[in-house]
């Protein structure tokens, strides 16, 4: 459950929670186009936090995931991805190293969806066997914000002192002297950070940044990683991807020179001896009723089939919502793609932030 004294803020701060993850904070619309146009302050209330830590840390982790986390440092966080052995993936997440709660040098800090949380610590631990590893549900300790916008960089670096320069970067400002000791910094993107503190910082923190940024709820942000074409597997989605559907690959989620892990027989033989036949898309719809994770796309080619699968989608700051969108690349080429049936609303394809190959 959400710290009471930080929830009792937030709500004096005008948020409406429901389930614990924040959704607004009075104008859902007029937020949206504040994430669109201006300088945003999110609360990222719908993830939660894994530990894991101890000596055996870092093999554990890189025998089950699909990234290498050789790579991670307290200066360099990554996205990821476990899946089952048939190489379908059960969550995608953020991984860094060190920073905040994570005591240790070899404990990393695992973002997921909080729905996942417990079913992916239970998966986990099935796994430690013998292993010098612990694994913890840290979600309500961590406090993680979403800061986007125009010149975001500027304004975190005049709170913090120093934001990390290449996407994917981290710092730990609690390594220097400083007011907001236990703070650490992920570059997300060229204007889009996360700040990850804890509940005795957290306050202080939020009411400094908003001088400048609006806050907003986590339909906000989720739109924010949607146009950054980042997927976020949910329960109506796990098993339904390999990583390069997802376009894992293209975001760093994927190492092909490290060794085996759950999944990998599978993943390496899309990679290198078979032919992928979908890939995730960024589309639009207009419709008055919100697409779902895991609703079927259809287009003409198929012959009823589905072509394809809603992976995330949010309210779109014009109206109508914005999704990401495993589809079948012939489909996605000539084909008109329609949400549920198809007789449904046709989606309207639009370009992501990186190459697709």
């Amino acid at each position: 459950m959400m710290n009471e004294n930080w929830k009792n803020f937030l709500i004096e701060q005008g948020a409406a929670i429901q389930d614990d993850i924040v959704q607004y904070f009075g104008s859902g619309a007029g937020e949206l186009t504040a994430a669109r146009d201006g300088l945003v302050l999110c609360y990222l209330s719908q993830y939660g936090v894994l530990k894991v830590s101890g000596e055996d840390a870092e093999t554990f982790l890189q025998n089950l995931v699909s990234s290498d986390v050789r790579e991670v440092s307290p200066w360099w966080a990554q996205m990821s991805s476990l899946s089952t052995p048939k190489g379908r993936m059960l969550a995608s997440f953020l991984i860094w190293r060190k920073g905040v709660l994570a005591d240790a040098d070899k404990a990393f800090l695992l973002q997921l969806p909080r729905s996942l949380c417990a079913g992916i610590h239970e998966h986990l631990s099935k796994y430690i066997l013998r292993s010098k590893v612990k694994i913890e549900d840290v979600s309500d300790q961590q406090i993680s914000f979403g800061w986007a916008g125009e010149n975001c960089e500027e304004q975190l670096r005049e709170y913090l002192g120093s934001v990390p320069i290449e996407h994917w970067g981290a710092e730990e400002v609690g390594n220097r002297k400083s007011e907001h000791n236990d703070t650490g910094v992920i570059r997300l993107g060229e204007q889009r950070f996360q700040i990850n503190t804890t509940i005795d910082h957290a306050i202080e923190l939020w009411q400094k940044l908003i001088v400048t940024g609006r806050p907003v709820g986590s339909p906000c942000w989720d739109w924010l990683s949607i146009q950054e074409g980042i997927p976020c597997i949910l329960p109506a989605t796990q098993e339904q991807f390999v990583p390069q559907m997802v376009n894992m690959e293209l975001i760093g989620g994927v190492s092909f020179k490290k060794g085996c892990y759950p999944g990998q027989e599978i993943v390496a033989r899309m990679q290198y001896l078979g032919k992928l036949k979908k890939r995730m898309y960024l589309a639009h719809i207009e419709s008055n009723a919100p697409p779902q994770p895991g609703d079927e796309l259809y287009s003409a080619d198929m012959e009823g089939q589905a072509s394809g699968m809603v992976v995330n989608a949010s309210p779109a700051p014009d109206g109508g919502y914005d999704m990401l969108a495993v589809v079948q690349i012939s489909s996605h080429k000539d084909q008109t793609v329609h949400w549920k049936s198809i007789d449904g609303p046709a989606l309207r394809f639009k370009r992501l932030p990186y190459p697709i190959y």
